[in-house]
């Protein structure tokens, strides 16, 4: 099972600017270490989830912090933004997913059931639900209206660390500690497929834009191309130097990213399987994001030996 950490406390508050950090610029303000990051449908407002049991949302690209969201007791582990840019969904170790007004940062819903760690949240493309997975091995549908639970859709085996939507909002994907990629109907609740070919956990998932590929990643140090229709694995990236915590699909449909315990960060072509960029970091890499305009990535670390956070903005192929 993937390891679990412990926020650590240290006071940073800055954009640096272009570091040292091999051409990466640095933000740093969370006082433990960032294990998510989302933008905004804009692209204009990034989200982080800090282990300092914060939100902060920053202007993109000036990276200018707007303000800090506060009310979760345990690390926050996930971020999400709903389609109209209004609304940011966080998930956290103290079992709660709390959704938030972007014009003011205030709390505005909870929504209460799971019972573990909720590792990740997603809005359904119209917004209207959200999906979670958790360390109690659920993966749930919840209203985004009023924030009751519409159903719970099964389980997995260990606890589970990634769920997505497609585009069209019809299927989602959990995947897990139990080395399985989920396949759920939306509308039925029902599973449809279990996808099956990673060695040990699967700790991050996306979908293609068209919804006929699902790409993962683990700990068995790859990037797995599925092919939803037919529930089979279609080709293998890397293998990579790190075991792999995130992923991240560009928004031309041509290529993923990756970011491991290692800090390698690195872009894939999915035409000919092969690695484009790496940058490696300073330190350990959880979440990665392309940014708005693809030129670069968003990744978020910890910082040692402190034990804070910092998000490095890497231009791609430089």
């Amino acid at each position: 099972m993937r390891k679990r950490f412990l926020p650590a406390v240290v006071l940073v508050s800055a954009w640096c600017g272009l570091a040292a950090a091999q051409n990466a610029a640095e933000l740093k303000g969370h006082n433990g270490l960032v294990y998510g990051v989302a933008f905004s449908p804009d692209g204009k407002t990034l989200a982080t989830a800090g282990f300092d049991n914060t939100v902060k949302l920053w202007e993109y690209p000036s990276g200018k912090e707007l303000r800090t969201l506060t009310g979760h007791t345990a690390a926050v582990y996930g971020v999400a933004f709903s389609p109209d840019g209004k609304t940011l969904a966080s998930s956290s170790h103290d079992q709660m997913i709390k959704l938030w007004n972007i014009a003011d940062g205030k709390m505005v819903r909870e929504l209460k059931g799971h019972t573990g760690i909720v590792d990740s949240v997603a809005f359904s493309p119209d917004g209207k639900s959200l999906a979670s997975g958790s360390a109690d091995k659920s993966v749930r549908l919840w209203n985004a209206a009023d924030g009751k639970e519409l159903k719970k859709l099964g389980d997995h085996a260990n606890s589970v660390y990634c769920v997505a939507f497609s585009a069209d909002g019809k299927t989602l994907l959990s995947a897990g500690a139990d080395g399985l990629i989920k396949l759920w109907d939306v509308t039925s609740g029902k599973e449809t497929k279990a996808l099956k070919g990673h060695d040990g956990a699967v700790n991050g998932a996306v979908f293609s834009a068209d919804g006929a590929r699902v790409l993962s990643v683990g700990f068995d140090r790859l990037v797995h191309v599925w092919d939803v229709a037919k529930g089979t694995e279609t080709k293998k990236l890397g293998p990579t130097p790190d075991d792999l915590y995130g992923i991240a699909y560009s928004r031309d449909g041509k290529q993923v990213a990756t970011i491991g315990y290692g800090g390698n960060v690195t872009t894939w072509d999915l035409d000919t399987g092969k690695a484009l960029f790496q940058k490696k970091l300073p330190t350990v890499g959880y979440c990665v994001a392309f940014a708005p305009d693809g030129k670069a990535l968003v990744s978020g670390h910890e910082t040692r030996p402190a034990g804070g956070g910092v998000v490095y903005v890497t231009p791609i192929g430089k």
